[in-house]
């Protein structure tokens, strides 16, 4: 056992230990190499003869059997910091759990099985917090422990000693004998020092309390600090633990994004601070600038802020906690690499400062023989060396810890006075020194806004963060080219959230985000009313990669089927969640958009793309709450039209869908008719969230008379025997968007089998002519507004001219040219045409450049809110070019007359 004396030597609290108890270093040495397991622990323990008389001398020995192995495995240089927590942890664990057994059973002998109102037989639940709860805790930790059970009642006192007792008092008995059985100190020591300030109402509290005690407690009386001790909380004996969970959680996790809490964390560390300064503990590796605790802030403020709506961050170890913000790049990876490494440096000097005399100590040593000790267990030639970098963690801790919780507002801003004196003399020179166009207008909103109902009726919390933003908005908006339109619109969102008090708090903690809000609105009308309608879409404006990152559909997919999983069968969230992810992925392609970082076909493929997927997730959503399924895959598609189908969807656009199915089982028919109708409420009903799609169904076979699911035979009969051409004009864009691919390439046979039908030229021009004009006649420009205005999408010689040249060219010419059925999209089509003679080339060329600039300044005008219509004179050029072609297709003198 060569290296036990140099063990001893790191920890002469060990050496001590084993000198007291030879056998133990025996096991040391014949088992040095393997990790202390649950399983070990648990037979041994399960070995002991323990009862009431036995059961502090059985846990002190466990502890110590358990506590030399995993201590001089560590300072031997062969257990990662994961183990020696974990060790902890297990010792910690079967402490608890054997002694609320025994213990509990002797109170059940002597006054019986405490019982519910329903009979009930009730049980304590011992929830682990802090370290233990996390499954992080350290060599010489204390336990913060609270106990609480189900309900109030009384013993059943069946074959007892002694009279029935309340489950009040029959668990505060249990709760003291368990402190005492591992607290208190013995011969053979203690196995954990226990701390019980954790629970309600700390010190003057009860012991244990009740569910109802304890949700009346968050409710009534429940602390920012106590969400925060909260998040770790574990239990770890008794049962009903879901039940618990239900209370617990709502206390914790908010619902929605909670960036107050960045300001209530930012109070209690500078309690922490302060107690640090007046108790002159600056080499405190815990409680310290720069200590564990600040790594530990990091982590959970972003929890309390985004576990309500991230369920996978109410995980409770630290360092899985920071793995995660990495990924979801609320911390960047060299930040989070950065804590990780810190943390487990600190956490190993922590172990070796408490080897020393297994004293619960965070502190440096003072004399020089604790710190040659230290410093050889940490292996540094020198306890200067050991400074310089335990120094350069606790900077690098504090830098990121400043970025998290550095307070944005350090004196009042330079234009408060304009916001406090709205209304007063002078404004109007003040918005105009600002650069204002309209500096009256600009006064005077500001004047009704303080004046308002709304601002007035504001609490205290909220109003002051609104008096925060409302300069800072000024002063970004007036940095922008159109700084009234701005600042209109930034007040109109402001207004939107003022009720949120969360939404102001990310505003006033992230100023940059504000800047990015201005410029938002600033760019966009549509992008300004968007975002209101959604203000949860504001987190997003905290990601630096918004304009950077490249949209990854695969991922998104698996990550929303994974998510809907999880939400399972919680329908109602489940929606919720579609309309979210689908929010949020829209809010990202119009920032990249507005920054001019996509075409418009790029765009609308992404969209297309998107609402692709979204389909394919409300299917399988829906199908699952269907109670007969006959199947567990439903043999059932969607199939678009429209602006989906031929992948040009918009931002508003709305969705031309049919459902079809192919299954010969009888009860098919109904099943997908019901999913059919389930569906369609999943994509267009307005939730807490909003809506997904507006949704139009009247494409299907005989409309709005017809069923709502087709089965294939019934389309393919339809379409060739009863639809109207202009069914079949829309039948050229369209595509299998979603759900079973092998039914989605029926459908396209059959698709392609109508379009290569022979078709009566003639005849299909009367049609086509026919409904052309109807469209004009409805959406078209009237009377002497033609000189003035033009419509890019209705008027003849737009974009509608253009599809439906297109469209007559497919019909017409398919049966003889198979390439002219590809749902290829307009432009390639005009191409194709032109390439078999169908129309003049370099005519063809000029019209795909003219329906590309249509979508360009439709889209562009669309993002301001403004109708596609402009200047005919912008237009002329392209106006001509899609009329001469509109002439060459469908001859003169047969023309649209507008």
């Amino acid at each position: 056992m060569p290296f036990l004396p140099d063990i001893a030597e790191s920890s002469p609290y060990l050496g001590r230990l084993l000198a007291a108890r030879p056998v133990l270093a025996a096991e040391i040495a014949s088992a040095r190499h393997q990790p202390v397991s649950a399983e070990e622990l648990s037979m041994w323990l399960a070995a002991q003869p323990v009862t009431e008389d036995n059961l502090k001398q059985v846990l002190r020995q466990l502890k110590q059997r358990a506590y030399a192995r995993i201590a001089a495995r560590d300072l031997a240089g062969l257990a990662p910091l994961s183990e020696v927590t974990e060790c902890m942890t297990l010792i910690a664990e079967l402490a608890v759990t054997k002694a609320a057994a025994v213990l509990g059973a002797g109170l059940i002998e002597r006054y019986g099985t405490p019982r519910g109102a329903d009979g009930r037989a009730q049980q304590l639940i011992v929830l682990g917090m802090g370290k233990l709860g996390g499954r992080e805790l350290n060599v010489s930790s204390d336990i913060d422990l609270i106990f609480v059970y189900a309900e109030d009642g009384e013993t059943d006192a069946a074959g007892a000693a002694s009279r029935p007792i309340s489950n009040f008092e029959f668990f505060t008995r249990l709760g003291r004998g368990l402190i005492g059985a591992i607290a208190e100190g013995t011969a053979d020591g203690y196995v954990f020092r226990v701390d019980m300030r954790l629970r309600p109402n700390g010190d003057s509290g009860p012991l244990a309390c009740s569910f109802d005690m304890l949700e009346n407690y968050f409710m009534t009386q429940g602390r920012e600090w106590e969400r925060y001790a909260w998040i770790k909380a574990r239990p770890l004996t008794g049962d009903r633990h879901d039940e618990l969970e239900k209370i617990r959680q709502p206390f914790v996790f908010r619902k929605y994004f909670d960036f107050g809490a960045i300001n209530a964390m930012r109070e209690l560390h500078a309690q922490i601070r302060r107690e640090v300064a007046k108790k002159d503990m600056a080499d405190n590796v815990k409680l310290g600038p720069g200590g564990i605790r600040e790594i530990e802030f990091i982590a959970q403020v972003f929890q309390l802020i985004r576990g309500g709506r991230d369920t996978p961050l109410q995980i409770k170890p630290t360092l899985m906690v920071l793995k995660l913000l990495a990924e979801r790049n609320i911390l960047n990876q060299d930040a989070a690499a950065e804590l990780e490494s810190a943390y487990i440096f600190l956490r190993r000097l922590e172990h070796r400062l408490q080897y020393l005399d297994d004293a619960q100590t965070h502190s440096l040593p003072v004399n020089a023989e604790d710190r040659r000790r230290v410093t050889g267990a940490m292996g540094f030639a020198s306890f200067e060396a050991l400074l310089e970098e335990l120094d350069d963690h606790r900077a690098t801790v504090s830098r990121h810890f400043e970025q998290v919780f550095a307070d944005p507002n350090h004196g009042e801003h330079v234009l408060a006075e304009l916001w406090h004196d709205a209304g007063g003399e002078a404004q109007d020179e003040r918005f105009e020194r600002l650069g204002y166009r309209n500096p009256p207008a600009a006064a005077q909103r500001m004047a009704a806004l303080r004046s308002g109902l709304l601002y007035q009726q504001m609490s205290q919390d909220i109003r002051s963060r609104f008096d925060v933003l409302v300069p800072r908005l000024i002063e970004a908006a007036a940095a922008l080219p159109n700084p009234d339109e701005t600042l209109s619109r930034g007040v109109d969102l402001l207004e939107s959230i003022s009720r949120r008090a969360a939404y102001l708090a990310l505003l006033q903690q992230y100023p940059q985000t504000l800047q990015k809000v201005a410029q938002l609105v600033s760019s966009s009308s549509w992008a300004a009313s968007y975002l209101q309608r959604h203000p949860l879409l504001l987190d997003e404006l905290l990601d630096p990669r918004l304009l950077d990152a490249v949209s990854d559909w695969a991922a998104f997919r698996a990550q929303l089927s994974a998510h809907l999983e999880q939400l399972e069968p919680d329908t109602e969230r489940q929606m919720d969640h579609l309309r979210e992810a689908h929010h949020a992925q829209i809010f990202r392609l119009l920032t990249q958009d507005i920054a001019g970082l996509l075409t418009v076909e790029k765009l609308a493929d992404h969209l297309s793309e998107l609402a692709d997927i979204l389909l394919d997730a409300a299917i399988q959503g829906a199908w699952k709450k269907l109670p007969k399924r006959h199947i567990e895959t439903p043999k059932f598609a969607v199939i678009s039209y429209g602006k989906l189908g031929g992948k040009e969807l918009g931002y508003a656009s709305d969705l031309d869908l049919v459902f079809l199915f192919d299954d010969p089982a009888p009860e098919a028919g109904e099943n997908y008719g019901r999913l059919g109708t389930r569906l369609n409420t999943w994509l267009s009903a307005q939730t807490s969230a909003g809506q997904l799609f507006e949704t139009d169904l009247r494409l299907r076979p005989n409309g709005d008379s017809g069923l709502v699911v087709s089965s294939i035979e019934a389309f393919r009969k339809y379409q060739l025997e009863s639809a109207w051409v202009w069914e079949h004009q829309a039948l050229t864009r369209a595509r299998f968007s979603a759900g079973d691919r092998a039914v989605g390439e029926a459908f396209e046979r059959i698709r392609i089998e109508v379009l290569r039908q022979v078709r009566d030229l003639a005849a299909l021009r009367s049609e086509v002519l026919a409904m052309r004009q109807k469209m004009v006649d409805a959406h078209g420009t009237k009377g002497d507004q033609r000189d003035r205005t033009f419509d890019l999408k209705h008027d003849p010689g737009g974009l509608v001219d253009v599809e439906f040249m297109v469209q007559y060219l497919v019909l017409g010419y398919s049966h003889r040219h198979a390439e002219l059925t590809g749902n290829l999209g307009n432009i390639a089509l005009l191409k194709i045409a032109a390439g078999l003679g169908l129309i003049p080339v370099d005519l063809a060329e000029e019209v795909r450049n003219a329906y590309r600039d249509y979508r360009r300044m439709q889209h562009a005008l669309r993002l301001n809110g403004a109708r596609p219509r402009v200047a005919p004179e912008l237009v002329q050029r392209r106006v001509d070019a899609v009329r001469e072609l509109w002439r060459i297709v469908f001859d003169a003198g047969q023309r649209v007359e507008a």
